[in-house]
């Protein structure tokens, strides 16, 4: 392996206050140094040590590369006209995933996988370097399986949702479904996730289902996480809390007692703005969330029907506008916050022993993700010590 020395960052984010000001641990005209995919030194470029060779920053500013911890990246076909409606008034239900289901279970395993890609590599030139990715639009054994398959090539963070909604199939037998998705799915599933999920929401799975769900997926060594109170007050945060599942997803509608578990337990509040922009619904309150002292991340939901992008930066502007986020609060959410909800160290951060994944900003600080909405800030992306083309 060869080192390489980035130096002339205008201000760099490490995500540490050990190294640098602030709860961002800032440094100002910053250096680092990549060793293979690793991070080895940190600090001043004044005080760099020697490097294989450099690269120049020139004078950009740098953040640790977005984590993305919700994602829905294996499917075929959109929801164009379904779009189209909720802009005509039509509510948003958890019934529209049908459509997707339809097209999913018609493509090929190439088709899926050429999709996949290109969803990553558009993540990718938005600054995103880790990505957790679910099934949930097969809802049989078979597609199921074939989905998560996929997805593993390209991530370690993969995620079984057999639990999306109750597959068309057990339109009649809720109970029947479960049983499936316990049994025989669970079993070829299991080996290709790290993660099992549940929509735990109206038109989807309730209390109960969703905690049979998650046990069965406990029990054959997959980690908990949920979509929890997204569409309406429901029991999901506390599901998720009680079983210290990793993250609670959405946390659109809560009560006091909600917020007072998510203050006081291990599970982090993943936020997603994209679908309250998508479906015009109201905004997660992150403020409150965070006075209370959770723990929040910011994700995209990237999917088809709710929350149609892959952009980190927007989903950062979102939060500070419309859900009481600062800018530094934001940032760290979308990295740090999203590293938590996925249960790892190793990224999320710019310390050394950490993973090279890096942005460079067209910019002089990470405040102008928010600052210039809409704008291509993000210039260079370095992923396990690579620089993307």
């Amino acid at each position: 392996m060869s080192t390489t020395l980035v130096t002339n960052i205008t201000n760099l984010v490490t995500n540490d206050p050990a190294l640098g000001e602030g709860p961002l641990g800032q440094i100002q005209d910053a250096a680092v140094v990549l060793d293979g995919d690793r991070i080895a030194w940190v600090g001043q470029a004044k005080d760099a040590p020697e490097a294989d060779r450099a690269h120049d920053a020139e004078g950009r500013s740098a953040i640790p590369g977005f984590v993305d911890s919700h994602s829905h990246l294996v499917f075929a076909g959109d929801r164009t006209q379904e779009f189209n409606a909720r802009m005509e008034g039509r509510s948003y239900s958890a019934g529209g995933i049908r459509t997707t289901v339809a097209a999913t279970r018609a493509a090929s395993d190439e088709e899926l996988e050429a999709n996949l890609l290109r969803y990553l590599r558009e993540a990718a030139r938005q600054g995103t370097t880790v990505f957790e990715t679910k099934s949930g639009y097969g809802l049989t054994v078979e597609d199921e399986a074939r989905a998560l398959r996929i997805a593993a090539r390209h991530t370690d963070e993969v995620t079984f949702l057999g639990a999306h909604i109750v597959s068309p199939d057990f339109a009649d037998d809720p109970a029947g479904y479960v049983d499936l998705v316990t049994g025989a799915m669970l079993d070829a599933c299991a080996p290709h996730a790290r993660w099992v999920d549940v929509f735990c929401e109206k038109g989807a799975f309730d209390g109960d289902q969703a905690r049979a769900i998650l046990t069965a997926g406990v029990a054959k060594g997959l980690l908990p996480r949920v979509h929890a109170n997204q569409l309406s007050y429901g029991p999901g945060v506390q599901l998720a809390v009680g079983l210290d599942a990793a993250s609670a997803d959405h946390c659109t509608h809560l009560t006091d007692a909600d917020v007072d578990a998510l203050a006081h337990g291990n599970t982090v509040a993943t936020l997603l703005p994209g679908a309250e922009f998508s479906t015009r619904a109201e905004w997660p309150d992150a403020r409150r969330l965070l006075d209370a002292g959770a723990t929040v991340a910011l994700s995209t939901d990237c999917n088809p029907g709710s929350s149609f992008t892959s952009s980190m930066p927007f989903c950062i502007a979102l939060a500070v506008r419309d859900m009481g986020m600062t800018p530094d609060e934001a940032l760290w959410a979308a990295t740090a916050g999203g590293a938590r909800a996925l249960r790892r160290t190793d990224v999320g951060r710019v310390t050394p022993g950490a993973r090279a994944d890096l942005a460079l900003l067209d910019a002089p600080s990470h405040v102008h993700l928010a600052y210039r909405p809409g704008v291509p800030l993000v210039r260079e992306v370095w992923q396990r010590g690579t620089l993307l083309g």
